[in-house]
């Protein structure tokens, strides 16, 4: 069977960026016209020119996102497991080359971390780690789902990419999604910044959802590291990945996050810097061109934006979250992945939404409706 491989294969990065460039503005307003969207248009609507027409895209990603959503934002928050990492990644806090004090959190003080956050009421926790094959495989994780999944209704988790059997077996425990990131689908310079380790094979990495998806996860979470390379270009690849995705492993649900690179130990300075408006218009073209996609911001965003995204298209948002293991109780000062800019509590992200008329979502699903 082929993979996504095969498709992106056939795509240039500089062909699409070319293309990009010659987008006009008929054709962004066709585009936004035509009732059903294909990549193509997708690519319109990212283009340059079409920030002309942000705020006619802005009304319509709130309609869009009202009328397959409703007024909700669902609510989660991440737990780190570990920062431990085999990988040497020159954006991450976590990189092999870091000499930082490594922790992985053993099950007592995994238990304590997921007490903090039920305390909070937290019911779908995202579980995070470094990449580590060997203190932190397939082992560790299926005993973390084990004893978290009696307090939890929801267990997503991102780690290293697995194998399909892998993935199969955290199904089978009980988790409800993964989330893999391509960092960038530059294929090029990917190597420049994943050196060493597992990582730096892009192949295997970039074929990671194809064994997600034969594994029958019930959601998949995509996404770039925007800041790495052309966010136009990294996002039309991004699109394209999940358009062959919803086509080939169709009772999944798919989602989006926008990582945007944020302050963390040792890591380079971003090679292109993306606006808030940016962001906005990125977002506004994932929802017009697909109205089913689920669209999550994370606590790397400033109060401001995340305050005005969420009657602009967000359906998931964290909150309070910690980005180091054991960042809630256990060990506050170990090395976190990343710096966090919205560090309001889940009470305060709560009323923030009710203010804007939408609901507080804790528990988006139950296994039991789809007789898992």
């Amino acid at each position: 069977m082929k993979s996504f491989k095969d498709f992106f294969e056939k795509y240039e990065w500089n062909d699409i960026k070319s293309k990009l460039e010659k987008v006009t503005l008929s054709d962004v307003e066709m585009s936004l016209q035509k009732k059903n969207k294909t990549i193509e248009d997708f690519l319109n609507f990212l283009s340059p020119v079409a920030a002309k027409k942000l705020e006619v895209m802005a009304k319509m990603t709130q309609q869009l996102t009202q009328k397959r959503f409703g007024k909700t934002i669902q609510l989660y928050a991440p737990l780190y497991l570990s920062n431990e990492c085999q990988n040497i990644c020159t954006y991450c806090g976590f990189s092999l080359d870091n000499s930082i004090k490594r922790k992985t959190l053993s099950d007592t003080e995994l238990m304590i971390e997921a007490s903090v956050l039920k305390s909070m009421g937290v019911n779908h926790v995202l579980l995070v780690s470094g990449e580590a094959n060997k203190t932190v495989g397939i082992d560790y994780f299926l005993n973390a789902v084990h004893l978290l999944k009696p307090y939890f209704a929801n267990i997503s988790i991102e780690v290293q990419p697995l194998s399909e059997e892998e993935y199969q077996r955290l199904h089978d425990a009980g988790v409800n999604a993964v989330l893999v990131y391509q960092e960038t689908y530059h294929q090029e310079v990917y190597k420049e910044y994943h050196p060493k380790g597992k990582k730096s094979n892009f192949n295997f990495r970039l074929e990671t959802p194809d064994r997600i998806g034969k594994a029958g996860i019930h959601k998949m979470g995509l996404g770039v590291l925007l800041g790495l390379e052309d966010w136009r270009v990294d996002s039309f690849f991004n699109a394209l990945h999940i358009d062959y995705l919803q086509k080939q492993y169709w009772k999944s649900r798919y989602s989006v996050s926008f990582p945007r690179l944020r302050p963390a130990e040792g890591i380079i300075e971003p090679n292109f810097i993306m606006s808030d408006k940016d962001l906005l218009q990125l977002i506004c073209a994932y929802r017009i061109w697909n109205e089913d996609l689920e669209i999550s911001i994370s606590t790397r965003e400033n109060e401001k934006f995340r305050n005005n995204i969420i009657s602009l298209g967000a359906t998931a948002m964290s909150a309070a979250s910690k980005t180091n293991p054991g960042g809630y109780a256990v060990d506050k000062e170990s090395l976190e992945q990343f710096e966090t800019s919205d560090e309001r509590s889940m009470n305060e992200i709560k009323n923030i939404i009710k203010k804007a008329g939408y609901d507080p979502i804790m528990k988006d699903w139950d296994a039991v409706y789809s007789g898992i």
